[in-house]
């Protein structure tokens, strides 16, 4: 629906991008289980560029406490290995040829605990990111209004829309991080 030039829709597919990003932030938090997306934000530097490890090696989960990285050109193992161990995610490669071996080890309680700070600092990101959608979608309805394109109880109607969005979107927010916080502490 829209109030001339205000677009609900445009407030609901942002807000669902910041859950998607929300989300995947979350998958590259380490658990204790294997995870092709634990190595996503690795980047190698390859032929003088800095790519992204999926663009030069094919990432699979043989079991569930081992990652395995197949590097496509034998040139690249060295490079591909230097960035799993500089990354700081405690992986330590073992290299086959062209093929590493990542075994995941064990998290202690202090790891586990880091790691859901830092999901708590990604929920609050994301949290902080919604608010903004919410606060352009708020300050475009005060502008219509006070332009008179908009009636003021058309302009408090899509308002209190535009907050029910956010509340929804936040409660998402809250779920998606209690599930990955008892997903971290489980042992």
């Amino acid at each position: 629906m829209s109030d001339a030039g205000f677009e609900i829709e445009d407030l609901k597919r942002r807000m669902q991008s910041t859950l998607s990003v929300f989300k995947t932030e979350l998958s590259g938090l380490r658990t204790g289980r294997a995870s092709a997306s634990l190595l996503e934000p690795i980047v190698v530097e390859a032929w003088g560029q800095t790519m992204p490890i999926n663009q030069v090696a094919t990432v699979s989960v043989p079991e569930s406490r081992m990652l395995s990285v197949q590097v496509w050109d034998k040139q690249m193992v060295g490079a591909v290995e230097r960035a799993i161990r500089e990354s700081n995610l405690g992986l330590n490669p073992v290299t086959d040829g062209t093929l590493l071996r990542l075994p995941i080890p064990e998290l202690n309680t202090d790891r586990r605990k880091e790691l859901v700070k830092i999901a708590h600092k990604y929920a609050e990101a994301a949290k902080v990111a919604i608010r903004h959608v919410r606060r352009d979608g708020m300050d475009t309805l005060k502008k219509l209004e006070k332009e008179s394109e908009i009636s003021e109880d058309a302009s408090r109607q899509q308002s209190d829309r535009v907050q029910k969005l956010t509340d929804e979107s936040i409660v998402e927010v809250d779920k998606m991080l209690a599930a990955k916080e008892q997903e971290i502490m489980q042992v």
